[in-house]
Order: C-alpha cells, then structure tokens, then sequence
C-alpha cells in the first residue's frame, strides 16, 4: 500500500530530491518483500558504456526503483546525455550559465514570472513537487531552450519534462538533458512543430484501434468520431496531467532510454486498464461515463490508476506487434499523409502554418541575434571565427545548385520529413569539384545520415532520392556473418523534377504488410550504387558515377524516372543536413 513518509523519513526524502522539491504530499510506494535486488548505478553504467542497449532496456523496465531512490541523480543524466551529438554543444559545461546572464542579466532566479516561449502550452504547465523557486526554474531553462533553439515553434511536452528532471538533477544538468533530448536524430524525443504533434495523437490512435480493439471500440461507443479524435488529441496528458507522480518517474525512467515510443505504450496500457474497470455496468467509472462522459471518465481513471508502477508497465511493455520498425513506419506514413494533405489542399491556413514554424518572427529574431551574440563571445577564443547559427528560414535559400533552380529546390524541400527542413543543407559531394568516383563518393557521404541525392542527365532529365540511411551501411554484415545486400528505412523516397515533377514513396507507407521484394530501398558496393529494388533498379549508378540506368521497382513503384531508361550523368550533387556549417 502506497504510504505518506513520516517526518524522519521526509528527511532522508530531501537528501533525494534537489533543493527546488517540497517533498511533502509525495506518496511512496515501497519495494515488494519478495522483490529481487534493484540494479545499482553501477550496473547501469556498466551496462550503458558496453553498449548493451537491450540489456539496459530489460533494467530500466524491470527494477521498480521507487520514487525517493537515489539512483535517478545520476542514471537520469546518464540516460540523457547518452542520446548527445555533434548539435549538442549548447549543452558544454557553463554555456547554460553564460546564457543565463545574457538572457536575463543575472543568475538569480527572477520574482516576476518569466514570459515563456510560444512552444509552451499555457494551459499544461505541471510543474509537480516543485517549490515556487523550482517553477522559476523551470520557467528559466524553458526560455533559454526558446532562445538557443528557434526552430522550436511547438512542444507541449518540454514543459512537464523539463519539471521531472529538476527533481533529481540540478539545473544546469537539466538543461543539458533537455539539449540532448532536442537534438537527437536517431529517436524521437520531443515534437518540436503542431505537425508533428498531429502525427502522434493520430499515431496512438491508428495504433490503438490495431492493437487494443476492445478498448479503442469501447471509447468510440461513447462518443462521435470527432469526440473520439478530441480525446486523443489529448493522449499526452493522460500521462503527464493524469497519472500519479509515482507512476510517472517509472515511465521517465524508460522513456530517457527508449524515446516517445514509451509514452505510446503507456498511453495503449490506460486504455487497456480502464477498459476493464468498467466491464461492470455499475462500476463508478460506467457512472461517470453517463454523468460526465468518457473523457471525463478516462482522466478520473488515470488519477486513481490501481495497479502499482511496476504492473502498469508490465501491461504496457507486454503489447505485442509493437515494434521500433511499426510504429515507425505508422508514423512516417501518417506524417506523409498530413504533408500530402497540405500540398494538395493548398488551405492557406495551412500555408501560414509553414511560414510561421519556419520563418522567424520579431521576437524569434531578437532571440536569435542574442544567440548568435552569446557564441561569438564563448567561442572566440576556441575558433578562428564566430559561430554560423540558423537563422530559422528556410536553409534551402542558401544553396546554391547547379542542377536546380530555388523554385525546384522548394518543391524539393517541401517533400522532405519536416524534422529534416529544419536543418541546413550542405553540399557532401559533386562531380563538379569532386571528381567522378564512387570511392571520393564514399569518403565524402558514407558518415552522414540522411541524404540527398540530385542527378542531371546529358539529355537534362533531373531526378533523385532521399536516402535514409547511411551509405557506409553497406559493409554490415548478417548474423551469419554475410554482407548485407539492401538497406535503409521506409522513408526513403524517390523523386523527379525533369520533364516530370512527382515524388515516389515507399509503397509500404499505405499499406500494413508489403513482401520482402518491396522493402529494397539502398544498396552499394564497389562497383556501384543502387537504390529501389524488386523487379527492377529504380536507380543505378556504375563505379565511375558516369553511366546509369532507370526502370519500374516494386519498393517505390515508380515508372522510369527518364524516358530512355538509361542515361550518362552530367552533373551528381550529394547533400547532408546539420544546424550548423
């Protein structure tokens, strides 16, 4: 049974939370008698420094540390920084404290509440156990995240989590795991635009429907199909608004680890849950389904869940058929809908929406100038020149290609994932200073992930692809120890821009299952370069990137993408995307 401490145990409480948490009113749910040992902090970094990914994932799920357990002080961060890159170095130490003093002139905490970035949703500000400084605090890291990131136009999340971390971990820690959350590539952490938020409560939903019938019917049975898309628009806040605070730390403690695929499960598990709490027709949720209605219903559920942390992700973690790789492919394909959606419509509403997450406005700009002004000064005396930041336009408008005019570029740029418009494009590799070799190709492009890559032929057709992957892929072997022939993701994609101007997905995005023959996307060696495979090469390449052919591929079912089929390159332009050059 979870009980309140007691005055002596509140004061060992204190030495677990930082000095910004009330620890009064937090309930303790203690370990279970008959429990095996928890995992130290040993284990986990042990764990974590082997590389052992999977094995760090059964711990992380499986070892109910309750909330006053010391470990989160240090596992957290570990967990965190684990996910930093070559963007992660506004997350160096002291640069937070620098831009602190830049941004408000001082490091103490203001009285006067602070004007939080317009990425915030006002209305979800939980800041949990936090004292009145705690929430300052909160405010403080927020802001400064708003001004060293303006490509951040909506996150409703970064709120509530950066309020999590600051209750074990100091304040600059917490805004270095919240620059390692921001920035990371390989998993998705936190939805930085409204599109990409839409993506995930469509997400749970399509997923929910799939994998949790029963309760997705159920929820659909009280209430029209519009009330239903209400409710999950919401999904995030059964989590983050609903449930106890000591259910949440053990779903954080996952999801620093394993991304937003966590709350996913979470999420599926509290429709599984309260759809059995009102199998019984006089059950006081069936009661506050007919007083109140099922939204209301679901949050009162959440708020009084009766399993304890540890079964709750056991119901969780124990849906089967969700894997990494589905509700990836759920998610691009969803995100593709939405993109193609926009583009068809032409809704100037939607039109705006773009200009607005991608063009800066008068504060962003003023935000931006101070930025850039903040790593001159820190980083002058590192480097021969100031630092290049994104000025939170579209990058595209800086490159100059000589295959494409910029009214090509934006059709081009517009079929991108919108994560990846955010970042500058950068020119890896082309012919045109190069040289035509496939072994320069690899040296200049093989590290980078995605890419981009643009051919024009002699007869001046322009066609391309978005590869996924990384091309140095190719030298991965099997378990039986065999090279692989293909790689990459479903989101890669094919594209014509001469004579023709249409962009080929992958064809698995609209449906559930495709065969094996359609899942073909990269392949490269020595002697050549494809990409799109089954019953034909949507594009190939030779050694000397000077000959190559085109046809029909079942992985994008695409038609040839010039007319003759083959073709000799006149010019190949390969692009990478970082924040900064």
């Amino acid at each position: 049974m979870p009980m309140m401490p007691s005055a002596l145990e509140e004061a060992e409480i204190s030495n677990v939370f930082t000095s910004l948490v009330n620890p009064t009113g937090i309930t303790i749910v203690p370990c279970s008698p008959t429990a095996k040992p928890l995992k130290t902090i040993t284990d986990v970094k042990n764990t974590l420094q082997q590389g052992r990914k999977q094995d760090l994932k059964y711990i992380l799920r499986n070892n109910a540390w309750p909330v006053d357990h010391p470990i989160r002080n240090q596992m957290w961060p570990l967990l965190c920084t684990q996910h930093q890159n070559e963007k992660s170095s506004n997350s160096v130490e002291g640069f937070y404290w620098e831009m602190v003093r830049q941004v408000f002139g001082t490091m103490e905490l203001p009285d006067k509440p602070i004007n939080l970035p317009p990425f915030v949703e006002p209305s979800h500000c939980h800041s949990y156990y936090l004292t009145h400084r705690g929430k300052a605090a909160v405010d403080r890291i927020v802001s400064v995240l708003g001004y060293a990131y303006p490509d951040i136009v909506y996150s409703p999340t970064i709120y509530s989590i950066c309020a999590l971390l600051l209750h074990y971990i100091s304040e600059e820690e917490c805004y270095n795991c919240m620059v390692c959350l921001v920035v990371c590539k390989e998993k998705t952490f936190i939805t930085q635009t409204k599109l990409l938020y839409e993506v995930t409560w469509k997400t749970v939903m399509q997923i929910s429907k799939k994998h949790v019938k029963g309760p997705a019917v159920f929820l659909q049975r009280h209430c029209n199909s519009a009330r239903a898309e209400r409710i999950y628009m919401d999904w995030i806040w059964w989590i983050f608004q609903g449930l106890p605070f000591q259910h949440l730390i053990r779903i954080m403690d996952c999801f620093f680890h394993e991304g937003i695929k966590v709350f996913y499960r979470t999420a599926m598990a509290i429709l599984i849950l309260f759809y059995k709490s009102t199998t019984n027709p006089s059950s006081e949720y069936q009661v506050e389904i007919q007083k109140n209605g099922v939204e209301s219903a679901l949050l009162k559920f959440c708020k009084e869940i009766p399993v304890t942390p540890q079964k709750f992700l056991k119901v969780a973690f124990g849906i089967r058929g969700l894997s990494s790789a589905y509700i990836s492919r759920v998610f691009i394909r969803t995100e593709m809908v939405l993109k193609s959606k926009t583009v068809i419509s032409g809704s100037r509403q939607l039109v705006r929406s773009r200009s607005s997450e991608n063009l800066p406005n008068s504060q962003s700009q003023n935000n931006i100038q101070m930025v850039s002004h903040t790593l001159t000064i820190r980083e002058g005396a590192h480097s021969p020149g100031p630092r290049t930041l994104s000025m939170g336009i579209y990058p595209v408008q800086n490159v100059e290609s000589v295959i494409l005019a910029q009214e090509d570029l934006l059709t081009l740029w517009s079929w991108l994932p919108v994560r990846i418009t955010m970042y500058t494009p950068i020119l890896l590799y082309t012919t045109e200073e190069h040289g035509c070799s496939l072994t320069t190709f690899y040296v200049r492009v093989e590290q980078h992930e995605p890419t981009l890559l643009l051919i024009k032929t002699c007869n001046n057709e322009v066609f391309g692809a978005y590869c996924s992957s990384r091309w140095c892929e190719r030298n991965q072997k099997d378990q039986r120890g065999n090279r692989q022939a293909y790689f990459g993701t479903g989101e890669t994609f094919l594209f014509s821009l001469y004579p023709e101007r249409a962009k080929y997905p992958w064809v698995g995005i609209d449906a559930d299952r495709v065969e094996h023959g359609a899942e073909l996307f990269m392949a490269a060696d020595t002697k050549m370069i494809t990409i799109g495979g089954g019953e034909g090469q949507a594009i190939w390449m030779d050694e000397n990137i000077r000959f190559g052919k085109t046809d029909r591929c079942t992985t994008f079912n695409n038609p040839p993408l010039c007319p003759k089929g083959d073709f000799e390159i006149r010019v190949l332009e390969v692009y990478g995307f970082a924040t900064e050059q």
